[in-house]
């Protein structure tokens, strides 16, 4: 393999513009495919993603396209597309792919209809490439802006994993490799579940201590979880894990904390999601979570929660009271 010079990313939101200022900002000529035409032609024309990522000018190298063939020649591809998206994206681009394409997948999520991780739809998708997981504790505004950033790359391959690095690192941008893909991913799902009841948690006024007992006992809950689907405990420690539950719990940048904060405040979870044009993912992921770890029987009472309370099975003190009256137990 010859080092990488060329990046497409899928997905235009939030998070694939910063992804796609990080690659030009390593020096990779980058293409970033817009789902939404008007999105392109504003990017295209004043180098500014006004819709999703405001007050950010975007690197010259960056170049603009609504057509996935365009993303056909290049070295790598990023798919940032949102988690309940990605089948039907990796899909419409299966004609331009080609056998050993390193895709790197940033989305973070479980898919509802089928209740897997996003390397299993690419898997099933485009089951030639070569897969990596990129999560890790990062806003999309600071990492566009060039704020200090570390995240955890996951690839199997450690050769083609440390390329990745080499090509996409910055001197602010900071990928550490890991091997485990399952842990990376389901870290990057589940927070964003416990993120929403973090939020409650704030928006309820229930206090600091709370708020650190939520983050405390979801990170138990998400490394079971992560394990149980065949991820290393280490992973979860790492930055994919609790470093993005740290972060995405702890501001209200996070847009699921800020639909948890809303919820809390007694918004309907309607109001909490007006307006919004960037996906909260754990909205839709809770569902998901909370039916996937009953299938491999793995407890998690505070994903439970937040799921029952997104659909209306309950209201927010009843479950409030409900986790509060668990039956006492050893903590490890």
């Amino acid at each position: 393999m010859t080092a990488f010079t060329t990046a497409g990313v899928i997905g235009a939101g939030a998070w694939g513009t910063a992804l796609a200022q990080v690659c030009a900002r390593a020096g990779l000529a980058v293409t970033l495919w817009a789902k939404e035409p008007e999105v392109a032609a504003d990017i295209a024309a004043t180098r500014i993603n006004s819709a999703f990522l405001p007050g950010v000018e975007l690197d010259p190298a960056i170049d603009v396209t609504t057509e996935l063939s365009d993303l056909a020649p290049w070295d790598i591809l990023l798919a940032v597309a949102p988690a309940q998206h990605l089948r039907s994206t990796l899909e419409a681009f299966h004609p331009y792919s080609r056998e050993g394409l390193p895709i790197v997948l940033c989305a973070k999520g479980v898919e509802q209809r089928s209740l897997k991780l996003m390397t299993q739809v690419l898997h099933e998708t485009l089951p030639s490439a070569a897969p990596a997981v990129l999560s890790g504790p990062s806003f999309a505004g600071e990492v566009a802006r060039g704020l200090p950033t570390a995240v955890t790359l996951a690839c199997p391959d450690e050769a083609l994993g440390r390329m990745l690095a080499a090509a996409i690192a910055t001197p602010t941008f900071r990928p550490y490799l890991a091997s485990d893909m399952i842990g990376a991913e389901a870290g990057g799902a589940i927070k964003n579940v416990l993120a929403i009841a973090c939020g409650i948690v704030e928006g309820r006024g229930l206090g600091r201590s709370a708020h650190a007992a939520v983050i405390t006992r979801g990170f138990a809950e998400m490394t079971r979880f992560a394990v149980e689907l065949g991820a290393e405990a280490e992973t979860l420690s790492g930055l994919c894990g609790l470093g993005d539950l740290v972060l995405t719990c702890s501001s209200p940048q996070s847009r699921n904390m800020t639909v948890g904060l809303a919820l809390g405040r007694g918004e309907s979870l309607e109001s909490a999601l007006a307006g919004k044009l960037s996906v909260a993912e754990g909205v839709a992921s809770a569902p998901a979570v909370r039916e996937l770890a009953r299938r491999i029987g793995v407890e998690a009472p505070i994903c439970e929660a937040v799921a029952a309370i997104l659909a209306g099975e309950t209201s927010l003190d009843d479950a409030i009271a409900a986790l509060l009256a668990r039956p006492l137990k050893s903590e490890f």
